[in-house]
């Protein structure tokens, strides 16, 4: 037993893990594939299962794909997986509000944020003084 003034030993203290990295690209639809291969790439490497791994890469599909359409000049992507949440966030150079595009069939228009938020743990929106931000969190077992 330890008596509440003495230190724990380091070894039975919990481990903090947190991992960060960050892509800025154009906003342009080309570029949605390399932030979505960033993402699958950058989270085998952190251990995400691939599960959530999945799940996670396919958010980043989504939001990215609304920054391409709906940004004008970059949309960047943050990734921070801190014990056990993953963090993702795209910003882009856009306006909060979403309209559809003419040339849109209205079927294929505004799934996906419905998927972000079925997918992911909790989601926000942010009009930011350069553009938008859209945050979406998913628990991983990393």
């Amino acid at each position: 037993m330890f008596a509440a003034d003495s230190p724990r030993p380091s070894s039975l203290l919990p481990r903090r893990c947190r991992h960060e990295a960050l892509l800025t690209l154009p906003a342009q639809e080309a570029h949605v594939s390399a932030a979505r291969h960033f993402a699958a790439d950058l989270l085998e490497t952190w251990s995400v299962p691939e599960s959530e791994r999945d799940s996670a890469v396919l958010i980043v599909d989504e939001l990215a794909a609304n920054a391409a359409r709906y940004g004008r000049e970059r949309m960047t992507l943050l990734l921070v997986l801190d014990n056990g949440t993953l963090h993702i966030v795209v910003s882009d150079s856009g306006t909060a509000v979403e309209r559809p595009r003419p040339d849109t069939a209205p079927d294929e228009h505004g799934r996906g944020t419905g998927i972000v938020q079925y997918l992911a743990q909790s989601t926000e929106v942010h009009q930011t003084h350069s553009g938008r931000e859209v945050r979406a969190c998913l628990r991983c077992s990393a």
